[in-house]
């Protein structure tokens, strides 16, 4: 029989009664309490944080303070990866994010959801799906991406924007919900 940790890795519905999974999240909730309070000035201190709690991380980052996660373990970022004040990632399934990838203030990654059947929600029944971010990609300031999402490659999501569906590469995407308004040529000029 399959853990609440398996299940929700999985993407199956799982229950989370208080155990594992809450001390997996206590443990991320000081790490992050720690990191978030820590003096500007201390940047590598910082950075042996983030090492520590995500599961992969490239040799260049900046992950500006305050920043919110639930494991941390679920979340990889690639080289030069660059986020902006007030992050949520929610990340019950994998986060995996590319090269050279800047984040605005205030965007949420959520691969947490829950059924939409108000029986099973109120019983506390919730399941998690992946995001994946490309490399090259820019995430507008205040963006939600719902779980599940994908964005390709060099794709630029404006700012107030609700990822509901994957965006392809080389596009400029914006909206609730979020659609490609035009494509990024390959000279970086947009059409």
């Amino acid at each position: 029989m399959k853990s609440a940790k398996e299940k929700m890795i999985a993407g199956e519905l799982f229950l989370d009664m208080g155990g594992e999974l809450f001390q997996e999240r206590q443990h991320a909730k000081k790490l992050l309490h720690e990191f978030n309070l820590m003096d500007p000035t201390k940047v590598k201190a910082r950075n042996q944080i983030i090492k520590k709690l995500f599961g992969k991380t490239g040799n260049r980052f900046f992950v500006e303070p305050p920043f919110r996660c639930d494991y941390g373990y679920n979340i990889e970022i690639g080289e030069n990866f660059y986020s902006n004040y007030n992050l949520v990632i929610l990340d019950g399934a994998k986060v995996i994010i590319g090269d050279n990838v800047m984040i605005a203030p205030n965007v949420s990654l959520f691969t947490a959801a829950h059924p939409i059947d108000p029986k099973l929600r109120t019983e506390g029944w919730e399941f998690s799906k992946p995001i994946t971010i490309g490399n090259q990609v820019w995430i507008g300031g205040n963006t939600v991406i719902n779980p599940g999402v994908s964005i390709g490659d060099n794709s630029v999501i404006g700012s107030g924007s609700v990822v509901t569906k994957d965006i392809p590469a080389n596009v400029v995407a914006v909206g609730n919900p979020c659609r490609v308004i035009r494509s990024i040529l390959p000279e970086g000029n947009v059409e």
